[in-house]
């Protein structure tokens, strides 16, 4: 890894965050590539093949989170690993953060993430 690939997955999760902040799935979505796997807890996962579907899982997702407090999210914790010239590996944890900024919840994930011509894209997910 190098801190160009560092800086690249830091810009991409910082968009992220940018686009969570409107609370829109379809927003979020486009960070995405189709088809998406987003592993889960208990071996539990979701299979996502259309663009449709990404934006309607994550507005579920974002509904959700707004519904229990949430006001914005953070990362933190980006490590990164290149997988040849086109993918990398990164893991970061997140927090959901409440109007005052405090933690309403924690988590770490590792995402595949695809060089498009779009830029960075998510092709899946893995939460642990």
């Amino acid at each position: 890894m190098t801190d160009v690939h560092h800086a690249e997955a830091a810009a991409f999760f910082d968009d992220f965050v940018a686009a969570f902040a409107h609370f829109d799935g379809p927003l979020i979505a486009r960070r995405y590539h189709v088809p998406y796997l987003a592993m889960h807890a208990a071996d539990l996962h979701d299979l996502l093949t259309s663009t449709e579907a990404v934006g309607a899982y994550f507005q579920r997702i974002v509904d959700r989170y707004r519904g229990g407090g949430c006001t914005a999210c953070r990362h933190r914790e980006l490590q990164v690993v290149t997988m040849g010239g086109e993918a990398l590996l990164a893991t970061v944890s997140w927090d959901l953060l409440d109007a005052s900024g405090g933690v309403l919840s924690t988590w770490r994930e590792s995402y595949n993430l695809l060089r498009t011509p779009q830029g960075l894209r998510i092709f899946a997910s893995t939460d642990h």
